[in-house]
């Protein structure tokens, strides 16, 4: 017992330490703390928010935390367009909007942010920020919107605009500014609000400087007549498209051109070559021409010493060898069977390119075509095919039409298609001609519509693949 007592301060120390190490660690608050994922949020406007009757110089809008603006040049929208653009600045809680232009009699102002506003810890975004006054004695409240479409491929560019004039003027969209514009949605959307009662000339058009149709090259979009804005405007849908295709740089022209460029100290190689597009020496069936390509553009091709035959070298009939147009490509046409074997004889002076040169000696070309199996059949079925607006079925890959097939019946069939993952698309071809037609603004001519369609085609080899609820 004694010896016990002899310990007793001891252990009462020890007892004490460990309380006070149990009560410090209880008083140590938990590291972070719930994250902070609220947006500013506007608590006071001078002039107040939807004010009327007032003619300010100078805006100060003041946020419940401080405040970070960013890429206004991609987000703020000011309507009607101004001459000259606001001055906007921020600093705490405030932003504020000083004014350059003199603001016009009974007319609804509207200054729309976008994702420009966010608080400076977080980066919480004021999403679709709008700020709007009124000269006048009351705010327009009208609204009009719709969507825009790709007319050629029936898909979205959503950094595409869509402006109103009101100079009721075809020139208005060549040499004026817009009167009001906005922004689409990532579904191709848009939508104009507090707008006046009246009529107006609506476009589609990139988001440049200039916001005018001053290049056919320029994505484009227009309407058949002037909108009236009231308080039942209709919704509408533009059809966006190219009048005129952007030409390619030439790379015979390009400096940077492959073609042109080689390693130091090495001599161009003057022989005239050629290749083929075989695949791994066999024959699409279902491609109509094996191509022959030649690295230089030819002047003449004797047709007489190119020879198609069969694996036994018997010359073959009712085959056609052209020349296309840029002199270096040579088609031999035939209606080829599928696992048959050929022959292509090709003598030394069948061709001869732009600098007199022929081929450094005869070729044989031995190709097969592809077996039956190599191929996959396809049954589609259409639940609401209107012959009457001439439906062309596009099959794409890689965002190209690598088919067109009009269709004529509410079914096609194909025994042999080439197997891969295709997007469908179709058109509507008003023009028979079997091609997508483009618009003409100055001829009031609209473009010709392509809508994707909800179903994606996967053929597979030696297997039979059906779409039954294909709906157009």
């Amino acid at each position: 017992m004694s010896k016990l007592l002899r310990f007793l301060p001891l252990m009462i120390l020890l007892i004490y330490m460990i309380q006070v190490e149990i009560g410090c660690a209880n008083i140590i608050p938990p590291g972070g703390g719930p994250k902070d994922t609220i947006p500013p949020r506007l608590i006071t406007a001078v002039p107040k928010d939807s004010a009327t009757n007032v003619t300010p110089k100078l805006i100060t809008l003041t946020f419940d935390e401080f405040v970070d603006v960013k890429d206004l040049q991609n987000n703020l929208i000011v309507s009607p367009v101004p001459k000259n653009l606001p001055i906007i600045d921020y600093k705490l809680r405030n932003v504020t909007i000083k004014l350059k232009d003199s603001l016009e009699p009974n007319t609804t102002y509207a200054f729309s942010f976008g994702n420009a506003i966010k608080d400076v810890n977080e980066g919480n975004i004021a999403k679709n920020f709008v700020y709007r006054f009124s000269t006048g004695k009351k705010l327009d409240e009208n609204v009009f919107s719709g969507k825009v479409i790709l007319a050629e491929t029936g898909k979205i560019d959503s950094s595409l605009i869509v402006v109103l004039h009101n100079k009721l003027s075809d020139t208005s969209i060549i040499k004026n500014r817009p009167r009001y514009y906005t922004t689409l949605d990532g579904k191709g959307n848009f939508s104009f609000k507090n707008l006046p009662e009246g009529k107006f000339l609506a476009y589609v058009l990139p988001n440049d400087y200039t916001k005018r149709y001053d290049d056919s090259t320029k994505l484009f979009g227009f309407l058949d007549s002037a909108i009236t804005i009231n308080k039942e405007t209709a919704t509408v849908t533009f059809y966006a498209y190219e009048e005129e295709k952007r030409k390619a740089k030439s790379s015979a022209n390009n400096p940077n051109s492959i073609a042109q460029k080689l390693p130091k100290g090495a001599k161009e190689d003057k022989r005239l070559r050629i290749s083929t597009d075989l695949d791994y020496g066999t024959q699409d069936v279902l491609k109509t021409a094996l191509v022959l390509t030649f690295s230089r553009k030819l002047k003449a091709v004797d047709t007489s010493k190119i020879i198609l035959t069969d694996s036994n070298y018997h010359p073959l009939k009712n085959y056609q060898i052209n020349l296309d147009t840029t002199k270096t490509k040579v088609s031999i046409v035939y209606n080829w069977k599928t696992d048959n074997g050929f022959r292509l004889l090709i003598a030394k002076d069948a061709v001869i390119d732009t600098t007199d040169m022929m081929l450094s000696k005869a070729d044989t070309l031995k190709f097969k075509t592809k077996k039956e199996q190599s191929y996959g059949s396809i049954k589609l079925r259409f639940l609401n095919a209107d012959l009457t607006k001439n439906p062309v079925l596009l099959f794409i890959q890689n965002d190209k039409i690598v088919e067109s097939i009009p269709i004529t019946s509410k079914q096609l069939s194909r025994k042999l298609y080439r197997p891969g993952e295709y997007e469908l698309r179709v058109l509507f071809d008003k023009n028979k001609n079997g091609i997508w037609d483009t618009g003409n603004f100055k001829k009031k001519l609209q473009p010709e519509i392509v809508k994707t369609l909800n179903k994606k085609l996967t053929v597979k080899a030696d297997s039979d693949t059906v779409l039954d609820d294909i709906r157009l």
